[in-house]
């Protein structure tokens, strides 16, 4: 036993929550969902609902995009729809909105947004390229939405249109998003344009 050594200490997996530590993390407040509604609840998930908010490119007008210059007032339309009615979002279209809930996440752990395969079956993509949710990140959530089929689709504000999943991390993050010089969208509410050019 003179020449043991002992093991070098290796950092825990990253490890998905599940329903009953998700329950768990909310009520001891490590997680807050504003506006959540516990049957949304998933085994390993909860479903977030669509906000009556959306942003839509002003393609008759633009010419193009230069992620360099480009002010948000200069490409997009905000569009607010009343209680009761829908957006329809066309073939081929691009629109941002968000999540009616408000997500607050600690330094030790990252959210995952999927879209619902419901959704999926319909051709609408949401959320394809930017679904990692920065530990300490606190606001509602945007949602990017494309239409890839064919044909119309209904989109209802308070619809349940994606999942989130909680990840831990192996150790607290040492410069969480909400400390992090630079963070963009830090409380953000509604839906929020690119701010590349901030970049």
């Amino acid at each position: 036993m003179e020449n043991y050594k002992k093991p070098p200490l290796i950092p825990r997996l990253m490890t998905v929550l599940s329903d009953r530590d998700i329950k768990k993390a909310i009520s001891s407040g490590k997680i807050v969902i504003q506006g959540l509604q516990e049957e949304h609840i998933g085994p390993s998930s909860i479903d977030l609902r669509l906000g009556n908010k959306f942003m839509v490119f002003k393609h008759a007008e633009v010419t193009h995009i230069d992620p360099r210059e480009n002010a948000k007032d200069e490409l997009m339309s905000l569009i607010e729809i009343p209680e009761g009615q829908s957006f329809i979002i066309h073939p081929g279209e691009f629109v941002l909105s968000n999540t009616m809930e408000y997500v607050k996440l600690p330094g030790d752990m990252v959210g995952r947004l999927d879209g619902r395969s419901s959704w999926g079956r319909l051709g609408i993509v949401i959320h394809s390229t930017a679904g990692s949710i920065d530990p300490g990140f606190e606001g509602q959530l945007t949602l990017e939405m494309a239409n890839i089929s064919k044909v119309p689709v209904k989109l209802w504000p308070g619809s349940r249109i994606c999942r989130l999943t909680f990840d831990m991390l192996s150790s607290p993050s040492e410069n969480p998003y909400n400390t992090r010089k630079g963070s963009k969208y830090l409380k953000q509410t509604g839906p929020q344009p690119s701010r590349i050019s901030g970049d």
